[in-house]
């Protein structure tokens, strides 16, 4: 029932997004949705199958485990109802933004999460666009931070939606009025402010890793304000990966494994 709720939810948002993206676009559409949805939404398919024959439901049961055996912070503070669920999410979440530092700075994690950074376009399929290896790491390292938390189960699965439909926001290509965009940006990861993160030029794409909660940014020293150019006309991706015939489905599954190009 946990992950029908979460799909379904999931799917809901993935809806809603492309939708306000046909209707109020930031940037011109990409004209190449036809090779690149296929590709992302493909990724997103395999993925969720990959986790459903291996490790799917680990970080809810995880959870419950700790919670069963006493395990983590937590439970050793005693620290029960909301305060744990608020505990839980923020704590999770400060943790994401960890990992996400920690893949654009460790040469072997990179090699993963370079496939999300190739996608030459910024929409809602963006947000799915990961090699399934970097799924699994991603899984182990949450599960690790549960246990030493002891994380409230039912705040894994709110984080687990928040996380996903956060996600898929930030990687809109929508239209937000730019007045809205900076107060928002005081609370959540909006689209323009994720953007930045994946410009071509390294001290943007080395800037705003938080997903939903914006003021890890800020607190850490990596939030940027403004791409250097117009968030209308800014290139997407990575300056080496640049030939659409290199990124197909199969090529993207083996990328992390080939010599990578630099210039």
């Amino acid at each position: 029932m946990e992950t029908v709720i979460r799909l379904s939810i999931a799917l809901g948002v993935f809806l809603i997004m492309i939708s306000w993206e046909a209707l109020r676009p930031r940037r011109k559409q990409s004209p190449d949705r036809k090779r690149r949805w296929p590709i992302n939404i493909g990724l997103a398919l395999f993925n969720m199958l990959l986790m459903r024959l291996t490790v799917g439901g680990a970080a809810y049961l995880s959870a419950v485990y700790a919670q069963e055996q006493s395990w983590g912070i937590l439970n050793a503070l005693d620290i029960q109802g909301w305060p744990a669920v608020a505990f839980t999410l923020i704590a999770l979440d400060f943790a994401i933004y960890g990992q996400h530092v920690l893949s654009h700075k460790w040469p072997l994690l990179w090699r993963l999460h370079l496939i999300h950074h190739t996608d030459m376009a910024f929409d809602a399929t963006t947000a799915v666009r990961f090699h399934p290896l970097e799924i699994v790491f991603s899984m182990f390292y949450k599960i690790a931070w549960i246990l030493l938390l002891g994380a409230d189960p039912l705040a894994v699965i709110a984080f687990e939606i928040i996380l996903n439909g956060a996600a898929t926001f930030n990687h809109g290509n929508v239209d937000i009025p730019e007045r809205v965009d900076k107060i928002l940006r005081w609370f959540i990861v909006t689209p323009d402010m994720h953007r930045i993160h994946h410009s071509t030029i390294q001290v943007e794409t080395d800037s705003n890793y938080g997903f939903s909660i914006s003021c890890w940014d800020r607190l850490c020293g990596t939030y940027r304000a403004e791409p250097k150019q117009a968030q209308t006309d800014m290139p997407i991706g990575l300056a080496p990966f640049r030939n659409p015939e290199e990124l197909g489905f199969a090529s993207l599954l083996r990328l992390p494994f080939s010599t990578l190009r630099r210039e």
